[in-house]
């Protein structure tokens, strides 16, 4: 069987595989893009239907090119994977679609690794995992699967028409389990939502966006969350023009709100007593954004407009004053579970030692222990917006920056070693 040989193979033709093909392409480093759907698959049939970009057009982008409609629009899922197939397009990406990658072995006694696809054997001198952080649908063993009642991820779930009759149950409140919930609460559905902890940003604020409040606040650079925020959510939303999560005002509307999901017994299902801890702290990140937004405007002399309504807070509807501490799922006509509870990490294809106890990558912005094997798309990889759409390109030239580092080495190497046998 011949075996195809290329300096860089990136893995997944996202957006972090196509922000990674640009810089690469850039760099003049000779590489190809795996990807075992289409390009931007995951936007495509991995979201529910009606989900928008929860950030503004102008900013969820790359530099290079600009979405058509207007800039402070929010747009749809399928417009979003349309962006990057146009963006692979624009820089004639050397994409490969329709082949998936099994087993990367580091080759034996010589350099480079060795990469099992559906289409045969490839060998590459570098390996960039461009994967993203949504993986594998993480799903807490806390109800039994024999039940009946209809256990989903959020990654399944696609609209309300799916579901089958009766009240559904949200687990999770970051923003897919928020707009979920809304949605369905919209439908005529009896919702109930788990509520973790959470940040809760104001969708737009003086007349700017959060995005750009973070922007000139510094928060997108922080090189690392908080102390005990790293698992944090932020519930955020663009839906129908993009509107500021408000759990208290969902709960006015008729959602009914729980603590964290506990355990399982024989139909009820239990919940820990946190809800008002969590809205209160939800609250608090909150009104520290408006803050420090106030502050930033006054010192800057920015002529934008006070919104001193922003701070108003909506009275506690009783399933806040009275928090529900266990629910008889059957008793309640609640036939849906849908878990909006997050992805981990699956990069066992990878047969090398870099990774660590939990399977995550041990790394320096992207550069992994592991010599050759480079990683784009994960959250907090070098900054807070590193899984972001504008996020990801630039993490992805910094990755292209330390490839060429590594291929000058080499190249020295094969110099040298060319005068050396000459002599």
């Amino acid at each position: 069987m011949s075996v195809e040989k290329i300096d860089t193979l990136v893995i997944g033709a996202g957006q972090a595989g196509v922000a990674m093909s640009e810089h690469l392409g850039n760099a003049g480093v000779p590489h190809l893009v795996l990807e075992k759907d289409r390009i931007a698959e995951r936007w495509r049939s991995g979201r529910w239907d009606s989900l928008v970009a929860n950030g503004p057009a102008w900013h969820d982008r790359f530099p290079g090119l600009e979405f058509s409609d207007d800039p402070d629009a929010f747009i749809g899922k399928d417009q979003v994977a349309d962006y990057f197939e146009a963006y692979a397009r624009k820089i004639d990406a050397p994409i490969r679609c329709g082949v998936e990658v099994s087993e990367v072995r580091r080759n034996t006694g010589r350099p480079g690794f060795t990469v099992t696809t559906s289409q045969g054997v490839i060998e590459a001198a570098r390996i960039v995992a461009a994967t993203g952080p949504f993986q594998k649908p993480v799903i807490p063993p806390v109800v039994p699967r024999e039940t009946d009642i209809l256990q989903i991820h959020s990654a399944q779930y696609r609209n309300p028409r799916q579901l089958p009759e009766g009240g559904v149950l949200i687990v999770g409140a970051g923003s897919s389990g928020v707009q979920i919930a809304d949605e369905l609460m919209r439908a005529g559905r009896k919702v109930y939502l788990s509520v973790g902890p959470h940040d809760r940003p104001p969708r737009a604020y003086r007349g700017r966006d959060f995005c750009w409040w973070l922007g000139v606040l510094g928060r997108w650079d922080m090189s690392a969350p908080k102390p005990g925020t790293e698992h944090v959510t932020i519930a955020v939303s663009g839906a129908r023009g993009g509107e500021t999560i408000d759990f208290r005002r969902l709960a006015q509307q008729g959602m009914t709100l729980l603590g964290m999901t506990h355990s399982w017994d024989n139909g009820t299902l239990s919940f820990a007593d946190d809800l008002a801890r969590n809205l209160d702290d939800g609250d608090a990140s909150y009104l520290s954004l408006l803050d420090e937004a106030d502050v930033f405007a006054t010192q800057n002399g920015l002529d934008l407009p006070e919104e001193p309504e922003a701070r108003l807070r909506v009275t506690d509807a009783f399933c806040i004053t009275h928090p529900i501490r266990a629910l008889e799922l059957g008793k309640e006509g609640i036939g849906t579970i849908i878990w909006a509870t997050g992805f981990s990490v699956d990069y066992s294809w990878i047969k090398v030692d870099g990774f660590d106890d939990r399977g995550r990558p041990i790394h320096h912005r992207g550069v992994s222990v592991v010599p050759g094997i480079y990683f784009l798309g994960l959250p907090w990889q070098s900054r807070r917006g590193s899984s972001f759409i504008w996020g990801v390109w630039h993490d992805a030239k910094h990755v292209a920056e330390q490839i060429g580092i590594q291929r000058k080495y080499m190249d020295y190497h094969r110099h040298a070693s060319r005068v050396t046998e000459s002599v």
